[in-house]
């Protein structure tokens, strides 16, 4: 009796069980001797093929990004360059992985500063004692046309959590805000619910934000550092660039 032909979705099946099966197995070869060699590893979150032949991108912690070979005889922390397309894969796959649903933001906890029309939009995570905060919004003073949604992020110490409670509890935030960091005008005492300063804490701490200025776009994309007005001029005008 001749055998009966595969259906097409039986045959598609085995198929992708077929392709799938290597990379299951190199999967829990990789989970083994990895948790065996080094007891202390991070629980390993992922692991996926790269570009290169043999090489598996492991994701712990998240969005902590290593490297290894098919058997986990080897382990690469660093960054994959595409030298062809000159692209640092490494940096793309993070930046991925923390994107922020910009919507989602809890704006309730920000105070806002709207200059022009208003019309783009910009989050960002500033401490008041950041000397690099300071740099920034002085140079963030040339963007027009904007909306900035500030979240005050105290993370240098005590100092900088009672220089936020002033600013947050201050009848004009923006105003005192911007004395503060542009012109260098003394705080106010002010006293309030300043929940929403342990709540931002929290929350940089989820989407791991470990420093400032910490800047989010509208695309969900983050820029770490005190980038000057130019490079947030591209980022408003062509999100992910």
């Amino acid at each position: 009796m001749k055998q009966r032909l595969l259906r097409a979705p039986s045959l598609i099946a085995l198929l992708s069980a077929l392709l799938c099966a290597p990379v299951f197995a190199q999967d829990t070869v990789i989970r083994k001797n990895l948790g065996e060699r080094i007891p202390q590893f991070p629980k390993i979150d992922e692991i996926s093929k790269t570009p290169i032949p043999g090489l598996f991108e492991i994701r712990v912690n998240g969005t902590d990004i290593y490297y290894t070979d098919s058997q986990g005889n080897y382990l690469i922390q660093g960054n994959l360059i595409d030298t062809q397309q000159r692209r640092n894969l490494t940096e793309e796959r993070v930046d991925k992985l923390t994107a922020v649903k910009f919507d989602a933001l809890p704006f309730k906890d920000a105070f806002t500063i709207v200059r022009g029309n208003g019309k783009r939009q910009l989050a960002v995570f500033e401490d008041p004692n950041c000397g690099y905060c300071k740099r920034f919004e002085r140079d963030l003073q040339k963007v027009n046309n904007v909306t900035i949604h500030l979240f005050l992020y105290p993370i240098l110490g005590v100092d900088s959590v009672e220089k936020s409670k002033g600013i947050w509890c201050a009848k004009d935030q923006a105003k005192v805000w911007q004395d503060w960091m542009v012109r260098d005008v003394p705080l106010p005492t002010a006293s309030c619910d300043t929940a929403a300063l342990t709540r931002n804490v929290e929350l940089g701490r989820k989407f791991k934000i470990t420093g400032t200025p910490t800047l989010i776009f509208a695309d969900g994309s983050r820029v770490p550092g005190a980038v000057g007005p130019d490079q947030v001029e591209k980022r408003l005008a062509h999100p992910g660039s």
